[in-house]
Order: C-alpha cells, then structure tokens, then sequence
C-alpha cells in the first residue's frame, strides 16, 4: 500500500515538475507578470474577496437547506454548517483530492454527535454533500448557455463545456433515479461497496422535494452570481478590461481546471485555463497569468482565511485534516445503540447477580 501511494505521489510530482518547466521554459514575459502585480488595484481586491465570502455563505445556506431535508430534527443551526462548510473549503484548498467534502462532514458529525445525535449522521450528510454539489448543474448550465451565446470562446473550450454538462445531467438523472428520504434507507451490515451507495442514497431526499430542492438551487445560484461578480472584479484589479462574458468564460473553466485536483490548487494548470480564453479578448499572456495567480490567490484567502479560524475554533489540527475517515467507517449507529444497551443490561445483570 505504501509503495503504491509512494508511486502515486512521485508520478504526481514528476507530471507537476514537468508542466512547471514547460510553463517556464516557453511560457509568457515572466518580466511582466511580476509587474502586473506592482499596479494591482487593492480596493477592486478586497470587494473580490467580499464577494467571494458572500459566495461562501450563500453556499453554506443551500447545504443548510439540503441537510434539513437529509436528517429528521432537530436541524443543526446555520453556523455549525458553516463552520464545517469552510473547514471543508480549506481543506481543498491545502490538501490534494476533494478530502474537504469528507472534512466537512466530518467536522459537522462530530458536533452533532456531541450534541447527542447518531442516528445515520454520517451516512446523511455524505448524501447531502452528493446532492449539494449536484445543485451546481443549475448555476453551470445557466452560465454555459450565457457563454456560449455571448464569449469568444476558444473551439477546444467548447467541446470540454459540452461534456461537463453531459457528465452534470447524466449525474443528476442518477441522483433523481436513486433518491429516498432520510427514513426510508436503513445502512446495516452492509459491505463496504453498498454501504457506499446506500450513504449517497441519504442526502439525496431534497431531490423529491420541489420547494427545498427549488430554494437550494436558488442560494447556489446566487453564490455563483457572487462569484462570477468577483472573477469580473478581480479583472479590474488587474487593468484588464474584458466584458463580462470574458468573466463568465473565465469562470467556468478555471471550474473545469479544478475538477480533478491532481495536486494542492492545480497552480500552473489553472492559470493555463485562465490565461488561454483571455487571449482572444486581446490580454497578453504575461498579465493574464498575473491574473491567474491573483485570482487564485483571492478565492483561496476566503477559503483558507475563514476555514483556518473555523479549524481553531472547532479545536482541530492540520494532521486531523489528514486522517478524515473514509466511507467505509461509517457507523451504524442504529447497531451501536442495541449493543450499548445490550452491554448495560448485561453489566445491570452481572451487578445484581454479584
């Protein structure tokens, strides 16, 4: 196991290092990316970063709404899923993979099991982690279709856009196909491989229900709204004055960068994807990867920034973040009452009977 994860690691790096060479060695004036940072406008700075961490929030709220869909009451209170919602953000942001969705879910159950609850908290909350980020369909499919009618977009752009909308619909077709509500699945001695998608089954209720499912996709939108509001922002801050469909663009594939994390933030690939569209609106190479490093440097401080504070807060560690326990340590805690109660009858039983 250690030799495979080893092997992994060093394909990772030898693929990064390449690409890293490669962007130097023929890549853009590296004289005048590091000059675009010296006339940087930091109020357009700052209202980016407001607007992301608005983003943020409205993000939070439609995981809120799905969760309430997910697990009977009582509900866990907005800043509880907030706080777990930007310890998953930083956890992104810092740690190859998508560890941040199983973080969040793991900073969410741990509070609510202190508060009492385990029944299915776990297994609910991965399912509505799965449903919640299918909620991004709404928002993405919008914003291809203004794109699409409105950007120069670069022929390759457009066939990738194509297929992450097919892979969106696809999955929500399967969601929509599999979902249940929060009463109707019981995990119990299950293998590993159907525990896994009888968890994803939990979370997926708000998906028959059209009022929360309605209300969800409509906060998701309007974090998506935020934060192409910002990608427009940050463009001034960098003196480049596309229109904003070149920040819908923009938008929309440094998303597709970022969907398969091959290491901590894909840098270099997604200054690539931001760089690459921008060149059709006539910014030089140089300035547009400026850009890249600028952006990808506001939206992580929201998510490092306010996720580090939530980390302290819920008295976690960096190693924890680390160590997040996979789907197969779900526990049933159905299973884990009888037999706690078993185990007390029987040490009742043993004191009467001494």
């Amino acid at each position: 196991m250690r030799a495979k994860i080893a092997l992994r690691v060093a394909v990772v790096l030898l693929g990064a290092a390449g690409l890293f060479a490669l962007v130097w060695w023929r890549g853009p004036d590296w004289h005048l990316v590091k000059h675009s940072f010296d006339a940087v406008r930091w109020y357009w700075v700052f209202a980016a970063i407001g607007l992301n961490l608005v983003s943020v929030v409205m993000r939070a709220i439609a995981w809120r709404i799905v969760i309430k869909q997910a697990i009977p009451p009582p509900h866990p209170r907005f800043m509880l899923v907030f706080s777990a919602f930007s310890v998953g953000l930083f956890a992104n942001a810092v740690l190859p993979g998508r560890i941040g969705e199983l973080a969040r879910v793991a900073v969410l159950t741990r509070k609510l099991r202190i508060k009492g609850r385990a029944d299915g908290i776990w297994a609910a909350l991965v399912g509505s982690v799965f449903a919640h980020r299918l909620f991004d369909l709404v928002p993405t499919l919008g914003l291809i279709a203004y794109v699409l009618a409105t950007a120069k977009i670069p022929h390759w752009a457009i066939s990738s856009l194509i297929i992450v909308g097919a892979i969106g619909f696809g999955l929500f077709a399967f969601a929509f196909a599999s979902a249940r509500q929060h009463h109707q699945s019981v995990v119990e001695e299950l293998g590993p491989l159907r525990r896994l998608l009888t968890m994803a089954r939990h979370g997926l209720g708000v998906l028959h229900r059209p009022g929360a499912a309605a209300l969800a996709a409509f906060f998701q939108c309007l974090g998506w709204l935020c934060q192409f509001l910002a990608v427009y922002t940050a463009m001034r801050a960098f003196h480049i004055h596309a229109p904003l469909p070149a920040a819908g663009l923009v938008l929309l594939l440094m998303n597709v960068a970022t969907l398969f994390p091959l290491w901590p933030g894909n840098i270099g690939l997604l200054q690539a994807a931001i760089a690459l569209p921008l060149s059709s609106y006539g910014v030089a190479a140089g300035r547009a990867v400026a850009y890249g490093f600028g952006l990808q440097a506001i939206e992580a401080s929201v998510g490092v920034g306010v996720g580090m504070i939530f980390l302290a807060r819920e008295g976690l560690s960096f190693a924890m973040l680390r160590r997040m326990p996979g789907a197969d340590e779900a526990e049933v805690p159905e299973a884990e009452a009888e037999g706690s109660a078993d185990g007390e009858e029987a040490r009742a039983r043993a004191g009467v009977s001494g």
